[in-house]
């Protein structure tokens, strides 16, 4: 049995705090779209293999790069002068016996597929190059996959942790960069586009967002229109903004824009990213498992996107962790705030964890030792063999949120 630890954790509520300061990177930033494309591929091919082969092979597409294109912005519409390049990596099993998986068509299919559904303005088949860098895995990682048992060991020695509940603050950056890439919204405001990035500080009770947002050209005839669009727009955000939350609100929307330099001085894109020319992708650059990036709060540095659902834990655990203490902060009466923490061993199965530890900010109104056990037994009762399993398979499917 893996090793369980709770602990009572003396610190003032995030939500009790003075100041926090929290991001989120949207549809259309380039780092979202390499975190979503690259998970996208590895629970296609774990399809495949299940399809194929009956299990979930060894497979790691953790490793991407979105290296932007070139275009020319202009009033009324501009035009693309160089593709991206999508670069893919890392390791796959590409074949069994005789018989081969064909990666490279399986990935740029899955990354087309991606760029249709979600990006409007980006034509997959004549804006984008791709490169398909995945190559076999090592023996003995890939060996892992060969041995047998309920649960296969953990191809890393990693750590990960998650939290609960997310705060008023948390909870506005994700709604807003949401709402933003709604399809209601994006139907009223066709201008805009998905490439949204929305930075949050809360000082008190004072919440301050700073929303960038590409606008498209093909819909902006001069600078003019475009101050005036970004007016209406900007009354749209303050609008949602105040119907939201009862913090104080002050929203600022790009605010690199100056009047009077024309396409320079305003944030005008073709395709509704600065991918097309102005910004590169990368994997793990981007939001936690959550949706956002807390600064606020410990972290994973794992980048859980395109990694494996059956045996890497940098996936398995940093999913679970939040997933275990929103379970636990739900059922368990009297906690502030919970930290769930596990460490995995290279070779060990993954429901055996190194630690599994919850370190809990009780309410001052229920003693410590009136839930430590509950939350013990909550722990506990997430790694039972049949709630893993089907953790993972949810996993593997592209159930649970990984971008």
């Amino acid at each position: 049995m893996s090793k369980i630890v709770i602990s009572q954790l003396n610190r003032t509520p995030l939500e009790e705090q003075k100041i926090e300061i929290c991001e989120r990177k949207g549809l259309g930033h380039p780092d979202f779209i390499c975190d979503c494309i690259m998970n996208q591929v590895s629970i296609t091919l774990s399809k495949e293999y299940l399809k194929r082969f009956k299990a979930i092979l060894h497979h790691n597409i953790d490793k991407g790069l979105l290296v932007a294109g070139q275009t020319e912005v202009k009033f009324g519409g501009g035009e693309v002068k160089g593709p991206m390049l999508l670069i893919f990596g890392d390791r796959a099993t590409i074949s069994v016996g005789e018989e081969r998986v064909d990666i490279e068509e399986i990935a740029i299919r899955t990354a087309k597929d991606w760029f249709r559904k979600n990006l409007r303005f980006v034509d997959p088949d004549q804006h984008l190059n791709y490169q398909v860098e995945i190559k076999s895995g090592a023996e003995e990682l890939t060996d892992i996959f060969q041995r047998g048992g309920k649960f296969l060991g953990a191809n890393d020695t990693s750590a990960a942790v998650g939290y609960a509940p997310m705060t008023r603050t948390e909870r506005m950056i994700l709604a807003t960069e949401r709402y933003l890439n709604s399809r209601s919204f994006k139907k009223k405001h066709p201008e805009t586009g998905e490439d949204v990035k929305v930075m949050g500080l809360r000082n008190v009770d004072k919440l301050y967002l700073t929303v960038a947002m590409a606008f498209v050209d093909r819909y902006i005839d001069n600078e003019t229109q475009y101050f005036r669009k970004k007016s209406e727009v900007l009354g749209e955000i303050n609008d949602f903004v105040k119907s939201k939350t009862r913090m104080k609100a002050k929203v600022l929307l790009n605010t690199l824009d100056k009047r009077g330099r024309g396409v320079n001085g305003v944030y005008l894109t073709v395709l509704g990213t600065s991918a097309e020319a102005g910004d590169s992708g990368q994997v793990g650059r981007g939001n936690r498992v959550n949706g956002i990036m807390p600064l606020n709060r410990p972290t994973s540095s794992e980048a859980a996107a395109g990694k494996n659902p059956v045996s890497h834990v940098g996936k398995i655990y940093n999913v679970l962790t939040y997933h275990i203490a929103d379970s636990i902060y739900k059922k368990v009466p009297g906690i502030e705030e919970i930290y769930v923490w596990m460490l995995s061993e290279i070779g060990r199965p993954i429901d055996q964890p190194k630690i599994a530890a919850a370190q809990v900010v009780p309410s001052p109104k229920v003693p410590f030792k009136a839930t430590q056990r509950k939350v013990e037994e909550a722990l506990m009762a997430e790694l039972e063999e049949k709630r893993l399993a089907s953790f993972c398979k949810d996993l593997a499917e592209g159930r649970l949120q990984v971008c």
